[in-house]
């Protein structure tokens, strides 16, 4: 893939995502001329990314500033929140500067939700690094950080400028994090796109011995097509319903049950590996409910298997995980509403499921 292909997120405030290779001349024209002050906000693991992307900035006139996050899931707090607001403010930031967040899908929150912020509102662009940033969490609007009570409780809608996906990136992800991010691939397709299934099918094997280093030029197309294809389905989706008021929430799937396992692993499970056994656990809840065809969760199973990506959960935990999904955002007072299926591509909604469904299909996710 060389030329960079671009999908665009249509709304009141239109952005385009940039999927393809050696994408930062990309970013000036999504900063835009009134930005003079930038700040570049990375975790420290990727110091050498975000320091390049800084240098870039400055070598095309721009006053940038580098920041470095804690790692992973850590930095969305509202301590790590407050301290960016703080140097943002000894920096001088005004309205019209603007943010860059470099980073997995915890970055692009924290950034994202740094931006809506200060000022009430300042431009931001995502450059994720991995592949679930990539197809979800940098694109959308949704920004966010944790609190003791829950994942994402705290938050804004807030647009990027723009999103580059740099297909880079990915030749440094180690299998766990490429097979977190195909959790989200896989969502997109069962709940909009069937022929991302089919092309996931078929590479499965490949995608599960991932090695960047060694992978072939196939399979490096086929993570591009499975990336274009993932944001397109997002993209159209937030382009009718940014505030998540209906249509949206269909991109939920898997992850009302997957929110209360993170939150009960403590956050040391990846998100993508909890949203595969909510898939599971929601498409049990479909077929228990009569909407599902056994077929279609005997795939889920199957595909996420072959994906290397966890199908079950241990079988002590129902209180905990019960009392997590009914503080989930999706919850309406004391209603519990999850996203499920009835068929590939064929999304519903069902409220309020009578406790004894909820419990048989947490029995037969924990077998």
């Amino acid at each position: 893939m060389t030329t960079p292909t671009r999908v665009t997120v249509s709304g009141a405030t239109p952005y385009d995502v940039v999927i393809g290779r050696d994408l930062l001349t990309e970013l000036p024209a999504m900063l835009g001329a009134s930005a003079q002050r930038v700040m570049v906000m990375f975790p420290w693991a990727l110091q050498e990314l975000g320091h390049a992307v800084q240098a870039s900035l400055v070598e095309q006139g721009y006053e940038a500033y580098a920041y470095e996050l804690p790692d992973a899931e850590v930095q969305k707090t509202a301590q790590v929140a407050a301290d960016c607001w703080q140097i943002l403010g000894k920096l001088g930031f005004t309205r019209s500067d603007a943010i860059v967040g470099v980073g997995g899908g915890a970055t692009t929150d924290l950034a994202g939700f740094v931006a809506a912020t200060w000022l009430r509102g300042v431009k931001w662009v995502a450059i994720p690094t991995t592949l679930a940033g990539m197809v979800d969490a940098a694109v959308g609007g949704k920004t966010g950080i944790n609190t003791e009570e829950g994942k994402n409780l705290v938050g804004a809608f807030w647009p990027p400028q723009g999103v580059l996906c740099d297909l880079t990136a990915l030749a440094t992800l180690d299998r766990r994090d490429i097979a977190a991010g195909l959790a989200e691939v896989v969502k997109t397709g069962f709940i909009s796109d069937a022929a991302i299934l089919d092309l996931v099918t078929e590479h499965a094997p490949a995608l599960r011995d991932w090695d960047g280093a060694s992978a072939s030029g196939e399979l490096w197309s086929v993570l591009a097509e499975l990336v274009h294809r993932s944001v397109l389905v997002k993209a159209t989706v937030v382009g009718e319903d940014l505030t998540e008021q209906g249509l949206r929430e269909i991109l939920n799937y898997g992850h009302t049950f997957g929110h209360a396992v993170e939150r009960q692993e403590l956050y040391q499970w990846r998100h993508g590996e909890a949203v595969a056994v909510g898939m599971v656990y929601e498409a049990e809840l479909a077929y228990l409910a009569g909407k599902l065809s056994k077929e279609i969760v005997a795939q889920h199973r199957s595909l996420l298997d072959a994906l290397g990506l966890p199908t079950t959960y241990r079988a002590d935990c129902w209180e905990p995980l019960l009392a997590a999904m009914r503080r989930d955002k999706k919850a309406r007072g004391n209603l519990l509403r999850f996203v499920i299926l009835e068929d590939v591509a064929k999304p519903i909604r069902l409220e309020g499921p009578e406790p004894t469904l909820l419990e048989a299909a947490y029995a037969a996710v924990s077998r």
